[in-house]
């Protein structure tokens, strides 16, 4: 009867984990950025692994003291656990300002918000990992040895940008379409001057253009002031309103690209035509950066089986 005979013996352990482009190695301590091994301490390390363990819950500074420095050991426990979590925020690409893996709570602890998968996990290994699986959400999901479990967390195919960065360039393309609206507002009788010839030719519809171009500046202005102040003002809904407005916004962004070549005359049918070209991939950039900023809590990713 040896089945407990061993009492450092671990059963179904999650080894290898994956969150974004990173991969965590507890069996080995290694972190890996899309597979290219990064350098991190064994003490940034050993908080990172745990709080990958308590994924979603806090670990307070008492418990991340107990594990890195024992009760006999005479150290700035403040000052060492700081220089930890920056190390590993550093490395990670991360902010304290606007978290995407580590977010603290101010004299209490810390808390990982990412998505984890289980890539790895083993029944039963006599190795003991670097930190024990003892909580619930990384409980393995089989008592297979090795369990590959397939699935993605819905930022594991985007680039690691800090969320200010995107955040901002989503904010710059907002802008830039208010000044399109409110340019061909201020402007609306030359705008259809510009378009009268469309007008005349293939649709034979006096006035069908430059109606489609009012209505949809007038429509859209209230549209991006929303996606300004909400992005603005870190709505974390955001990016589940976004995915289901965006059909609408692509279409109407779409239609606005093509607001260059009524410039042809004045810029040159060739700078006009790249320009052009840029506003037609513009859309689905920014869907990416809402999906990196707020992809967590966003509607565009796949949901689990």
């Amino acid at each position: 009867m040896a089945s407990s005979s061993n009492p450092q013996t671990n059963t179904t352990a999650a080894q290898v984990l994956r969150f974004g482009v990173y991969e965590v190695d507890l069996r080995t301590g290694e972190l890996r950025k899309r597979g290219t091994r990064l350098k991190l301490q064994e003490q940034p390390f050993q908080v990172l692994a745990l709080m990958l363990q308590r994924r979603g819950d806090l670990v307070t500074r008492d418990e991340l003291r107990e594990r890195l420095w024992p009760a006999d050991t005479f150290v700035d426990f403040d000052h060492g656990l700081n220089t930890c979590i920056n190390k590993l925020r550093e490395t990670l690409g991360d902010s304290a300002n606007s978290p995407t893996y580590i977010e603290t709570l101010p004299r209490r602890g810390y808390r990982f918000i990412a998505p984890v998968v289980i890539v790895m996990e083993t029944v039963e290994s006599d190795a003991v990992p670097v930190v024990p699986s003892t909580t619930e959400p990384l409980a393995a999901a089989s008592t297979a040895t090795p369990t590959i479990i397939s699935g993605s967390t819905n930022t594991s195919d985007l680039p690691v940008v800090p969320r200010w960065l995107s955040r901002g360039l989503f904010l710059l393309a907002q802008i830039m379409y208010l000044g399109f609206y409110v340019a061909a507002l201020v402007n609306l009788h030359e705008v259809f001057e510009l378009v009268a010839p469309i007008d005349r030719w293939p649709f034979r519809y006096p006035g069908r253009t430059s109606a489609v171009i009012f209505v949809s500046a007038l429509a859209f202005i209230p549209v991006r002031l929303f996606f300004v102040t909400a992005v603005a003002f870190d709505y974390q809904r955001f990016g589940e309103k976004y995915a289901r407005m965006f059909l609408y916004v692509v279409i109407a962004d779409l239609w606005w690209a093509f607001a260059p070549l009524l410039m042809a005359p004045r810029i040159g049918i060739g700078l006009a035509l790249a320009v052009v070209a840029a506003l037609l991939y513009l859309p689905f950039g920014q869907r990416t950066l809402v999906r990196m900023a707020y992809g967590y809590h966003s509607g565009f990713e796949t949901k689990k089986r």
